[in-house]
């Protein structure tokens, strides 16, 4: 498996190089963003480790980069940023997870560990009018198509696949993006606003509902 580190700072660099090479890594290394948004597209990575401030172009401006080319790699940023605009701004460009520096090699080696994981999923469910075909990563509602961001689809799923059962938003946050927050997981309410308006459903086939003070529900 082949990880890139797209990171500035050599110490942290050489400090993950080595920790990842021991755990059988290939690790692709770029200190810039310009030469990190090449190295992945030429070298096709597993997974990204992503710096939020890098030279030539930002972190941030790589991940959207790499989204707008339909690139789904999962990709982590290593960043000093915790913010909820932070936060919100990260996601929406397109980012899987979030490490906080400085950080422990064992918690990140945990976080990478998630995305390798080879979970068998359905070829499609569905809730009501609404079909999802996970392998073609279409969604259907009707005869009519919707097109969701990654994360947007993600979300449907998960919320699809646990249909009936009351999901919270710490659940979502920490399963849907595996990341563990300690803080406000209102970006949540952000991606179910724009998934709505997108399967523009009548009010009367409302399909996911708000628990106020809880989460979500999907019921048919």
């Amino acid at each position: 498996m082949k990880i890139a580190i797209i990171e500035d700072e050599i110490g942290i660099t050489n400090f993950l190089k080595q920790g990842l090479e021991e755990e059988q890594f290939t690790v692709l290394i770029a200190n810039d963003g310009k030469t990190g948004w090449e190295l992945i597209q030429q070298s096709k990575p597993d997974l990204i480790l992503l710096d939020w401030t890098l030279p030539k172009i930002s972190g941030i401006e790589v991940c959207r980069k790499v989204r707008e080319n339909g690139i789904q790699t999962p990709i982590l940023f290593l960043t000093a940023r915790d913010t909820v605009q932070d936060t919100i701004e990260g996601l929406k460009a397109g980012a899987n997870d979030y490490i906080k520096k400085p950080f422990s090699f064992d918690e990140l080696l945990a976080r990478i560990n998630v995305y390798f994981r080879k979970d068998i999923v359905p070829e499609s469910v569905t809730l009501g009018p609404i079909l999802m075909h996970l392998l073609k990563h279409e969604v259907h509602v009707l005869e009519r198509k919707v097109t969701l961001t990654q994360r947007e689809f993600e979300l449907l799923y998960f919320l699809i696949k646990n249909k009936g059962k009351a999901c919270s938003r710490t659940q979502i946050i920490e399963e849907v993006w595996n990341i563990h927050f300690e803080y406000d997981t209102g970006v949540i309410d952000v991606f179910m606003n724009s998934i709505r308006k997108k399967l523009n459903l009548p009010k009367d086939q409302e399909l996911i509902k708000t628990i106020r003070g809880i989460g979500y529900i999907a019921n048919d």
